[in-house]
């Protein structure tokens, strides 16, 4: 995708599109939004802000990783300057239109659900935070997780 297409397609599909030389604003959903680019290294990412960093207990960071894992789906959550925010991060020549779409969707889902599901959508890996039991999700993996040794985690 173009930035001249990714423009379009967020005129046609988001309410106050404002676009500035370094960035694009925009709501979806009724969620504040921004699109930052950089051509130069084909990347691209909506963001939304969720709330300050400092107003988050460990138990609620903790909660975030799991939804990264688990819920978030192509979204994430992720922090800059003190703020949560979340984030959809894509190469910009190979985001398709509906790819697009749906990561605004995610995006939106992510800070309408944060502090309840947690979810970029309906589609969960694994299980929700509740029922996740590890050792029976990953069966016989044998997972060698002794840290002091060279040899890399994941081979």
């Amino acid at each position: 995708m173009t930035l001249d297409e990714l423009a379009t397609l967020l005129e046609q599909t988001t309410e106050d599109f404002r676009q500035s030389p370094t960035h694009w604003q925009f709501a979806h959903n009724n969620i504040p939004m921004a699109c930052l680019m950089d051509p130069s290294f084909d990347r691209m990412r909506f963001i939304a802000p969720v709330t300050e960093l400092s107003s988050l207990g460990p138990a609620i960071k903790d909660r975030l990783l799991e939804a990264n894992f688990h819920t978030a789906l192509d979204a994430r959550y992720g922090s800059s300057n003190g703020l949560l925010f979340a984030a959809f991060i894509h190469p910009l020549s190979s985001l398709a239109p509906g790819l697009a779409r749906s990561a605004l969707d995610q995006v939106a889902s992510l800070v309408q659900t944060f502090g309840t599901h947690y979810t970029g959508g309906t589609l969960e890996f694994v299980g929700g935070h509740d029922e996740l039991d590890l050792d029976d999700e990953l069966g016989d993996l044998d997972l060698d997780l002794d840290l002091d040794d060279d040899e890399p985690l994941l081979n």
